[in-house]
Order: structure tokens, then sequence, then C-alpha cells
């Protein structure tokens, strides 16, 4: 595939995953466990088809994603990410890979979590709370796709979970529990790559080199190629491979939470975005357990030759962290004094 993006000396090629076809019957399920499992031994990354959301309705969640990005910067600062990460993200407002970038990512986003009232307890947690909602006059029906999706993205994941769940020798239902994904972290970023040419040889990036700080990512993609893998993120020089897009799919990766329960059994793999000078649109979705899951080494990842590589710590206490450590301090969005 030659799309004029180097990556260093040489293109990058595309990687082959596996394909996982989450409407196969029960009596056919382990084909699917065992292409999932080589996948996530592999590399964490691998394709979802029949997944229960409609091609019909993807489109119409990219064209409301479309509208919202469409809009004046002035108005798109008035939904500017409030302290629990919801809103609107500008460009540069993320920095993945501060060792290799020279700037910020060349994207901008918009988060929606598990809509929460305020005057509810559990919008005490840090990361369930009210969303931050265009007005209705401004975007007619766009808050109604999003939670919509959001819904049903969840479900998705909780399908996968299962899966995997089994690929890790567990209960089926091991994922399904109310401390688990009964009460998800689960949140939607629409992205929007607006046409910058990348150049890794000088640090300018569409997202930087990085992998996701949870248990899985569903992600929706555009036609136009732009994702890369670094399936050994140790090699000398790296080596990168372009994911290609796959209407209808969703791409699936594991993040660094499941690397650290599965006691780095299953791989979270560095992953980053190349921009070859074309709009591009995606759609994440990360899910994580509940703000108090504890996250410790699983029952069937460890033995006295293999023993636990990592303590046990709080989802919430490790997700807070990490989203510190890689967005803008929202300081610098405040208007000086005069």
């Amino acid at each position: 595939m030659d799309n004029g993006i180097t990556n260093g000396a040489e293109a990058a090629t595309v990687s082959a995953l596996n394909c996982i076809d989450l409407s196969l019957s029960s009596s056919d399920i382990y084909q699917s466990v065992s292409l999932l499992k080589q996948a996530c031994l592999d590399c964490g990354f691998f394709y979802v088809v029949n997944h229960g959301i409609s091609e019909q309705f993807m489109d119409q969640v990219f064209a409301q994603s479309r509208r919202l990005f469409s809009l004046p910067l002035s108005e798109k600062m008035k939904l500017l990410r409030n302290k629990k990460n919801r809103g609107y993200t500008p460009v540069l407002d993320e920095h993945l890979d501060p060792e290799n970038q020279v700037h910020g990512d060349f994207k901008e986003g918009y988060y929606i979590g598990v809509e929460v009232p305020e005057d509810d307890p559990q919008a005490e947690k840090p990361f369930y709370g009210p969303n931050v909602w265009p007005a209705l006059d401004l975007l007619p029906g766009w808050r109604d796709t999003m939670e919509e999706f959001h819904r049903q993205a969840l479900e998705v994941a909780k399908a996968v979970a299962r899966l995997i769940a089994l690929a890790l020798d567990l209960d089926v239902h091991f994922f399904d529990t109310q401390e688990m994904l009964g009460e998800a972290i689960a949140t939607l970023r629409l992205l929007h790559y607006d046409g910058q040419i990348s150049d890794p040889a000088n640090g300018i990036f569409g997202a930087g080199a990085h992998s996701d700080f949870g248990l899985i990512t569903l992600l929706a993609t555009d036609e136009v190629v732009g994702l890369q893998i670094c399936k050994d993120k140790d090699a000398k020089p790296q080596v990168w491979e372009y994911v290609s897009p796959k209407k209808g799919a969703f791409i699936v990766n594991l993040g660094d939470m499941l690397e650290r329960w599965s006691n780095c059994i299953f791989k979270s793999t560095l992953h980053r975005v190349v921009g070859n000078g074309q709009d591009r649109y995606s759609i994440a979705y990360f899910v994580e357990p509940s703000h108090d899951c504890l996250v410790e080494c699983l029952p069937t990842c460890k033995s006295e030759e293999n023993p636990p590589k990592f303590p046990p710590i709080l989802c919430h206490t490790y997700l807070s962290q990490r989203y510190h450590d890689t967005h803008a301090d929202l300081n610098v969005y405040k208007e000086p004094k005069k």
C-alpha cells in the first residue's frame, strides 16, 4: 500500500489481524475464543464483526460527529472538557508521547462518559457525573444519538469481555459482575484529525505512540488509513504496521489494565496515528471496570514460576493518574485577567 507516509526510512506495511465474529452460536464460540486468544498473545489487536450495531446507525453517529467538529472553534471551546474529562478537547490538548513528540497530538476530540446527575451520590466518583452536551438548538438529535451509541457499544464490549474471560480460562461471566462491568467506567470519545501531514522523523503525529489505559477499547474508523501498531515496543528500531479500516467492524485493542490483570500474558500494544493530509474521523469507546474494582493478578495467570508482577491497585486510582499524565492542565485555557 503506497500512501506516501514513511516511518523513518521505510514505509510501514499493513498488519494482518484476526477477525472475531460475535454472531457465532454457542457451539462455535470456541473458534472465536481460539482466534481471540491468538490475537491477545500476539499483538493485542483484532477486528470484531457482526456485533449487533447496524452500519446505518454507525453512519449516523459519524455524521453527528462531523457536525460537532465542523462548528466554529469559539462554539466548541464553550464545550471545553471539565475536570472529569467530559466535553471538547482542542488540538494539542493531549500529549501521548512526550519523549518523541515536539507538540501534542494533532487531533481534536470529545469525551462522553456515564451520565450521572450532579445531585446523585455516584457523581462524587472521579469518572461519573453529568456530561457536557451541546445545546439542543445547536445540534438537534446529537445527544440522543450519542447516548444510544454509548448504550449499544457497552453491550458489544461485554460480549468481547466474555470471550476474553474464556481465553484466560475464567468463568464466561467473570467480567459481568457488579464490581467489574456491572458498573463500568465506559467513555465514548469522538476524534477528528484535521488533515495535518505527520512527520514521524521530526516528532509530528496525529496521535503519539501510546498504549490505552484500561481494559479494552472499541474503535470505529472512517475509510482513511492512519492507525499504526508496533507489536514489539522494545525492538530497535521499532517496526510500525498500518491497521486497515474495515467497514462495519470494530478494531478492538487490549489496554494496560488487562495486561496488568493477566500478568503480562496478554499484550497491550503501542499504537499511534500518522496523518497523510486527509481529514480522518474515528470513534473510540474505552471500557474499564467499576471505580472500586481491585485490579490484581488473575488466579489463572500466576504460579510459583510466574508470580504476580504488579501490586494490586484500585481502578479509579490507576485511571486518574494516567489521565492526569497525558492531558494539558485546564488552566492553560483560562483567559488572562485584564
